[in-house]
């Protein structure tokens, strides 16, 4: 888990014990037992660890506190999906919408019954359909390596790290078993929704879905959605004001997909 704190709620001052928190935490989740489970719908996932835990947090002036397996990667999976709408967006502004809506969509993350009903367009960029979706508007004009380098500079971009990869292995993993996602891209692009050829486009979806990152290069690389869309390490812009509240709305609304709701209250 990465988070990222404004400065008006942990002043500088307080770094000593925003890190003896982390800490803490980390701590106490190292001790418990009741881990839950790793994904295997995904082979290769299912081979991580059950016991990690990471955490990290940077504020404004830059102070890290980090705990646990906080410098250990992970294929960052659908966390990618929040950095592939902040590039689509700056590609195509509001002629995303189009393409993919904003509502919660009250479903798994990989249902297709609401594309059924909708004639294939996505709730919103979040779910595996809209996050093709997503991909397919990112690839437009290019040829899947270049679309998957542009996501990856991005990615380094962001956390100011150019040793971030892609976990081959995991994705190859996605493309042999991805048979749901593929099932989904088809149906859409039966509406026309997608325009590149579907193998294209799931290819270039489970490549950054691949992308390795520890807790500290993600806490890093999502701090401009904490800062108004400003990355206050550099000082430079990311996007707009506006365009961060309204991906952090969307992240509020939909980013734990059928458990948003219960998340936001």
């Amino acid at each position: 888990m990465s988070h990222t704190v404004p400065d008006r709620d942990v002043p500088a001052r307080d770094a000593p014990n925003l890190n003896a928190v982390v800490e803490e935490i980390a701590e106490e989740m190292r001790k418990r037992t009741d881990r839950g489970e790793v994904a295997t719908y995904i082979p290769e996932l299912a081979r991580v660890d059950a016991g990690a835990f990471g955490m990290v947090v940077i504020d404004a002036d830059g102070n890290v506190a980090a705990g646990g397996d906080s410098d250990v990667p992970f294929s960052i999976q659908s966390i990618s999906k929040v950095f592939t709408l902040t590039l689509a967006l700056g590609k195509a502004g509001d002629r995303l919408w189009r393409r993919v809506g904003r509502e919660p969509s009250g479903s798994p993350f990989n249902s297709i019954v609401q594309l059924e009903r909708e004639c294939g367009i996505p709730r919103n960029p979040f779910i595996n359909a809209g996050a093709i979706a997503v991909t397919d508007l990112i690839l437009s004009g290019h040829q899947p390596r270049e679309a998957l380098g542009e996501i990856l500079r991005f990615m380094q971009f962001l956390a100011d790290d150019t040793t971030i990869t892609i976990d081959n292995a995991v994705a190859a993993s996605e493309q042999r078993t991805g048979f749901r996602n593929a099932a989904l891209a088809n149906y859409m692009k039966s509406f026309g929704v997608l325009e590149n050829p579907v193998d294209f486009t799931l290819g270039v979806y489970f490549h950054h879905c691949a992308i390795s990152m520890t807790c500290r290069q993600l806490a890093a690389a999502g701090r401009f959605l904490a800062h108004l869309g400003r990355n206050p390490a550099t000082g430079m812009s990311v996007v707009t004001p506006e365009r961060a509240r309204r991906i952090n709305a969307i992240m509020l609304t939909c980013g734990h997909y059928d458990g948003s709701g219960e998340f936001a209250y």
